[in-house]
């Protein structure tokens, strides 16, 4: 029985999915000292760094969320840290 090894798909650009978390992984400082600077990022900031890679901005935001930062919902679309 074959079946596709999802390790090794190729998404956009030709990307495994390795590859797109090493992309998402370098740009979370970009993203944390923008947070800094001006206290939130918007998600349409996000998607204009990563290209529209639908795949590397979702994990961005996974990121994010990991590293403790409030990444919104549909009606606050910005990531911003938690308020202590």
């Amino acid at each position: 029985m074959d079946s596709c090894d999802h390790r090794v798909r190729a998404y956009k650009n030709g990307k495994t999915m390795d590859e797109c978390k090493a992309i998402a992984e370098s740009l979370i400082p970009q993203f944390k000292k923008n947070i800094q600077n001006n206290q939130k990022i918007l998600w349409s900031e996000i998607l204009d760094v990563v290209d529209h890679d639908e795949l590397i901005y979702k994990l961005s935001l996974k990121f994010l969320r990991r590293d403790g930062y409030d990444i919104g919902n549909y009606k606050i679309p910005e990531v911003k840290a938690f308020i202590s």
